[in-house]
């Protein structure tokens, strides 16, 4: 036997015992944890906090009372370009992937290897869902493993259609904006149905950091954020070169409201 072949052997079983080691590991994780998780089913009865708000005879709202605004909205009401808008900042893969996107995971995992931190959690929509819903926010690695466990439940139990509709009713906007609806009252005083192109890309960049990337605290950061959306909308065809430049061009609106 050769030296290369002899190297290539010894390769191969060291690899085996690798994979096996990690499918070991991970059935071991699941085994342990995956009787310990929340019913996914509770999704579908989930109440959302909503404010106490008082009207007039005339049905004109006259104030708002509670921790948190927000204002639940259905998939089917919610605007294309906001959905093409928040699939191209957080998941664009979304429609592709059963609930974890490999890729990103193996991405998250490399820039921890290169850098020693943690600089993205490559999560996907579901697994933000899972988190929000029935996880903490600690970086740990079981809550990451319980995360990717409760999104694959999820995609099983629920169509992607409401998965988003959690998403984008739950998520926290800044300004104590929770969901979109209530965000776009918020920052620009209407409907998330009213709102321009560019607009709904700043809503759209609020997810990830919504003190850094808030259009009222900081706009000028927000506005990068914006534009960022709007170039990642073009590069995967959501939208053509015409909207794309006119949305570029439109100034920073928002405003407390």
């Amino acid at each position: 036997m050769t030296v290369t072949k002899k190297h290539l052997r010894q390769f191969f079983w060291l690899s085996l015992a690798a994979i096996s080691g990690c499918v070991a590991l991970t059935s071991g994780f699941y085994l342990y944890l995956s009787p310990k998780l929340p019913e996914v089913e509770s999704l579908r009865q989930v109440k959302l906090q909503t404010p106490l708000r008082v009207f007039s005879s005339k049905g004109l709202l006259i104030g708002e009372f509670g921790e948190k605004r927000r204002s639940p909205i259905s998939y089917q009401d919610t605007p294309p370009d906001f959905i093409n808008a928040i699939l191209s900042a957080e998941d664009d893969r979304f429609y592709s992937h059963p609930g974890v996107d490999i890729k990103g995971l193996l991405r998250a995992a490399s820039q921890l290897l290169q850098s020693g931190k943690i600089k993205t959690g490559g999560s996907t929509i579901t697994m933000q869902v899972a988190r929000n819903f029935f996880l903490t926010r600690n970086q740990t690695f079981s809550r990451k493993f319980n995360e990717i466990l409760l999104a694959l439940q999820i995609e099983r139990e629920l169509n992607k259609e409401e998965i988003l509709e959690l998403y984008i009713n739950k998520i926290y906007l800044g300004n104590r904006a929770y969901g979109i609806e209530a965000a776009a009252k918020v920052y620009y005083g209407t409907s998330i149905q009213n709102l321009s192109l560019a607009q709904l890309a700043m809503i759209a960049g609020l997810p990830k950091a919504p003190s850094a990337y808030n259009p009222i605290a900081n706009p000028d950061r927000a506005l990068v954020r914006r534009n960022w959306i709007l170039g990642r909308m073009l590069q995967l065809n959501h939208i053509d070169p015409a909207r794309y430049n006119q949305a570029l061009q439109e100034a920073v609106t928002a405003k407390f409201h």
